[in-house]
């Protein structure tokens, strides 16, 4: 594995992802758009749920439950991260098939998997590119794309950068990350798109809002700084 295809986190933001407040505020959240801008499309059961990216495993529970797969695979770059996967899918219960890889080299077959959940993993991803071709070769005709992610203003702002770590050169606006799915050859609608902006991506943590100093700027008229789209690949 190349190592330098994607940049580890540091120990405050490992402990982070390790957090109920991760859990609540940000898995648990996005997870739950996601589903809602699947709409009617969604089934009773799917074959194969791929987490790239997958961390400490705190989304296992979640998408077994939402999702109803066969068979749920997860993927990191971390091998000690991978060891809190197993820890955490065993203490909740859930099968998953746990897999050494990072988004631009993922050690399935084309044609595999009917969903590819990618939540909050792609700003670590130095080859974007071949990563976001990679997600397109391993989806089934017909399969979606579950992508959950940060944009550059989030991941620019002083507070990440401060306590997180990430390749900065390599981050996208809202509208790059669309062009990129696009261009790979996903269809992505309008309607299977939105642009949470929580209090926790806001560089103020939302605190002016709360108060009542400042009023939230509607879509159009802000810098985006989250980005929920589910992507299919054509038939």
């Amino acid at each position: 594995m190349n190592k330098h295809a994607f940049v580890p986190e540091t120990r405050f933001g490992i402990w982070f992802l390790g957090s109920e407040t991760w859990v609540k505020s940000v898995l648990e959240v996005a997870i739950e758009d996601l589903i809602r801008l699947i709409g009617p499309q969604l089934q009773q059961r799917y074959e194969a749920v791929l987490d790239v990216g997958c961390g400490q495993g705190k989304s296992f529970r979640l998408l077994k439950n939402k999702l109803n797969p066969q068979t749920l695979i997860g993927i990191d770059a971390d091998s000690e991260i991978l060891h809190k996967a197993r820890a955490q899918a065993q203490a909740d219960g859930v099968n998953v098939d746990l897999m050494l890889g990072n988004g631009a080299r993922i050690p399935l077959p084309d044609n595999s998997v009917d969903i590819l959940f990618c939540h909050q993993t792609f700003h670590h991803l130095v080859e974007q590119e071949k990563s976001m071709a990679e997600f397109y070769r391993v989806l089934k005709p017909g399969g979606l794309l579950l992508f959950a992610e940060s944009t550059r203003a989030y991941i620019h702002s002083w507070i990440i950068r401060l306590l997180f770590r990430h390749p900065m050169d390599v981050q996208k606006t809202a509208d790059e990350y669309l062009a990129l799915i696009r261009r790979v050859g996903f269809d992505v609608h309008p309607e299977r798109i939105s642009y949470p902006y929580l209090w926790w991506s806001r560089s103020d943590l939302g605190v002016l809002n709360r108060l009542g100093i400042k009023k939230t700027p509607p879509t159009g008229e802000r810098e985006e700084t989250l980005l929920n789209v589910i992507a299919v690949k054509p038939l």
